[in-house]
C-alpha cells in the first residue's frame, strides 16, 4: 500500500507521463532525468558515462539466458544496477526506504509514483542499449485507483513471446536493490511477490550468476559482484 496525501492518483499519473526521456551519447554515455520526493516532486537530470555503461553490461552479461526465469531476472539486474548509479549521482536517494516507511520529511524518499517512473525510465534505456530481449516496455499500471490508502502504481514490461505483462515494481525494497516481479494480473490482485509462487523469481542471493539458470561464458569471478 502507498500512504500519501490526496494527490498519488492523479498527480501520480501525470507525473508518470511525463518522466521518460533519456539520450544515448555517441560514445555511450546515458542522460537521463529521474524523481524523487514523493509523487515526482523533485526532478533531476543526471548522465550516466560510458564506464557506467561498460559496467552495467558486464553485469548483466552475468545472466544471458533466454528462459522466462533468466530474462526477468537480467530486468532485475538492470534495473538494481541503474539505481545504484542514480544514487552515486544523486546520494540523497541512499534514504529511500523499503515501502514509505518513517519518510515522510526525509530528502531522497520515493514513493509508488516516484519507483515506478524511475523503473519505467531505466527499462527504456535497457531497451535502447538492446539489452531488453524478449520484453518491450509497456506504460505504468495502478491498482486501487480510488482508494487513498491503498493505491499503488508499478513498472511494466510485456513478454513479446506471449503477450502477457510483467510488474517490475521497486517500491517494496529500498533504492539500490533488485525489484520484485510478477504476472501483472497477481501484482493487481495484491499477490506478494516474496511468497510463493512467486518467491524463486524474487530472490536476493549472494552472488549475481546465483539468480541464473544459465552459465554465462567465460564466467567472471562471482565474488566481485556480491550484493
Amino acid at each position: 500500500m502507498t500512504f500519501m496525501p490526496l494527490r498519488p492518483a492523479v498527480i501520480g499519473f501525470f507525473a508518470i507521463l511525463v518522466s521518460h526521456n533519456d539520450v544515448i551519447g555517441p560514445q555511450g554515455s546515458v542522460t537521463l532525468r529521474i524523481c524523487f520526493n514523493w509523487s515526482c516532486a523533485r526532478r533531476q537530470t543526471m548522465t550516466f558515462t560510458p564506464k557506467d555503461m561498460a559496467l552495467l553490461k558486464r553485469h548483466l552479461a552475468l545472466c544471458p539466458g533466454t528462459s522466462l526465469h533468466d530474462r526477468l531476472q537480467h530486468v532485475r539486474i538492470g534495473i538494481w544496477q541503474m539505481e545504484l548509479l542514480a544514487q552515486m549521482y544523486q546520494p540523497l536517494l541512499a534514504n529511500d526506504l523499503a515501502i514509505n516507511d518513517a519518510e515522510a520529511d526525509v530528502a531522497g524518499r520515493m514513493d509508488c509514483i516516484d519507483n515506478a517512473s524511475n523503473t519505467t525510465t531505466y527499462l527504456h534505456i535497457l531497451r535502447d542499449l538492446r539489452e531488453l530481449a524478449g520484453w518491450t516496455v509497456a506504460s505504468p499500471k495502478v491498482r486501487s485507483l480510488f482508494d487513498l490508502t491503498a493505491v499503488h502504481w508499478t513498472a511494466v514490461i510485456l513478454d513479446t513471446e506471449t503477450g502477457l505483462p510483467w510488474s517490475v515494481d521497486s517500491w517494496f525494497r529500498p533504492n539500490g536493490h533488485l525489484p520484485l516481479v510478477m504476472p501483472l494480473p497477481s501484482w493487481s490482485d495484491r499477490k506478494r511477490a516474496w511468497e510463493p509462487p512467486f518467491a524463486r523469481l524474487n530472490a536476493t542471493p549472494h552472488a549475481i550468476d546465483e539468480l541464473c539458470h544459465a552459465p554465462p561464458p567465460g564466467l567472471l569471478e562471482p565474488a566481485a559482484f556480491s550484493f
